[in-house]
């Protein structure tokens, strides 16, 4: 099997491996962008490029389904190394190495979401405070 130009064969996985792994959202968000044509060495570079470092055998432990841990730190160099969106490796991340789903919220606004999702880290009794303070400007534009 000969690699594409740019990329080495030893870049690639055996498609019969890839879908045999289970549980490995975030390997599998790194199989697709290195089976588009990005070498690991390129999400490497990339990470390194928006400050957030990542080594090339960093990203072939993460396509291969190889890294047993993944460190909070890391996940915005992989998503600069795999040029998607932050929210997107969270979820991805949270899903294969905490068995976490991440819920997202439909049919509203970005404003809305980062609204929702800044309130759903709060403590309880910050989140009455602002929710108190959303209330209070919704009775007070009413009334005039």
């Amino acid at each position: 099997m000969e690699a594409e130009p740019g990329r080495r064969q030893h870049d690639t996985i055996p498609a019969r491996l890839a879908q045999e792994m289970d549980s490995d959202e975030l390997s599998q968000l790194v199989r697709q962008v290195n089976d588009s044509g990005v070498a690991y060495q390129a999400m490497a570079d990339r990470s390194a490029a928006a400050g957030h470092p990542l080594s090339k055998p960093f990203f072939q432990k993460l396509g291969t389904n190889a890294a047993t841990t993944l460190k909070r730190e890391s996940i915005p160099g992989i998503a600069a190394g795999l040029a998607l969106p932050l929210q997107m490796v969270k979820a991805a991340a949270a899903k294969q190495f905490l068995d976490y789903e991440a819920r997202e919220l439909g049919g509203f606004s970005d404003d809305v979401r980062v609204v929702v999702s800044h309130l759903a880290g709060m403590p309880p009794e910050q989140a009455r405070r602002w929710r108190a303070m959303i209330e209070a400007d919704e009775r007070a534009r009413s009334q005039e």
